[in-house]
């Protein structure tokens, strides 16, 4: 396995190869070293921690601290596998504090950042850029946004709505977005929109016709079983292995 990461702007080269992605989240370091050596195009470390670490009931409180904190336990993980981290809620209001924002993810180890939201972001994310720094985009449902949307809601099913993504899509695109992921849009419009691009996108919860798959770790492995998305196939039911092994130990030490 080679000791130089692939850059960020390989993604585009992969997608001319007709070579799918694969990549999960990843919020510590004992995760991301045994992540690292899977064959994931990189590891995001997302702002869900704010729920599948931190207890929050949404990422909507997670910090630039927080991000910050767990962006360096990742990196220290990961050798091989790209980085990239999550912009969080509010890390965006300017394109001059967006691009602090990004630069401290990057001194914490990020080789990425990802920014949800699409052309109104736009001047953020030309400034993330020029400076060097490789951005991956968002677009669909905006997890920063369920408090004001009122939960999570399939995007795309109507034709304004879907018109909106797909533009979006193609100024992000344009931008020069290293990858674009699609949270719970409308399958037949993020099929659409995977074909118009020339950057890769990578689903979850958007059908099996985007470039790639994103999972949150906790959902693939049974690691949060207080909820599961409909979507996530779970492959194994760490939790339980948990429980078990705990309880085995317990009746040990009390004999």
């Amino acid at each position: 396995m080679s000791s130089v990461k692939p850059p960020i702007s390989s993604f585009r080269e992969l997608k001319l190869d007709g070579r799918r992605l694969a990549t999960l989240t990843a919020y510590d370091y004992p995760t991301a070293r045994l992540l690292d050596g899977c064959g994931l195009d990189f590891l995001l470390v997302g702002d869900s921690l704010g729920m599948v670490v931190l207890g929050h009931p949404d990422t909507t409180q997670v910090t630039m601290a927080d991000m910050i904190h767990h962006t360096k336990a990742v990196a220290l993980g990961a050798k091989y596998t790209p980085v990239i981290s999550d912009m969080p809620a509010g890390s965006c209001v300017s394109p001059a504090t967006a691009l602090e924002n990004a630069r401290q993810l990057c001194s914490s180890g990020a080789d990425a950042v990802k920014i949800e939201g699409g052309c109104d972001l736009l001047p953020a994310i030309k400034a993330i850029l020029s400076d060097g720094i490789p951005v991956i985009g968002h677009l669909g449902m905006l997890p920063q946004q369920v408090v004001q949307e009122g939960g999570y809601h399939i995007k795309g099913r109507n034709a304004p709505e879907a018109d909106r993504l797909l533009a979006d899509a193609v100024a992000l695109d344009k931008a020069g977005v290293g990858a674009i992921v699609l949270e719970l849009v409308h399958p037949p419009i993020a099929e659409a929109i995977s074909a118009t691009l020339s950057c890769p996108t990578i689903g979850i919860g958007s059908g099996d016709r985007c470039d790639g798959n994103i999972l949150v770790l906790h959902d693939l492995i049974g690691l949060f079983p207080w909820f599961r998305p409909k979507f996530a196939k779970p492959r194994a039911d760490v939790a339980a292995e948990i429980c078990r092994a705990v309880r085995e130990f317990v009746e040990d030490s009390k004999g």
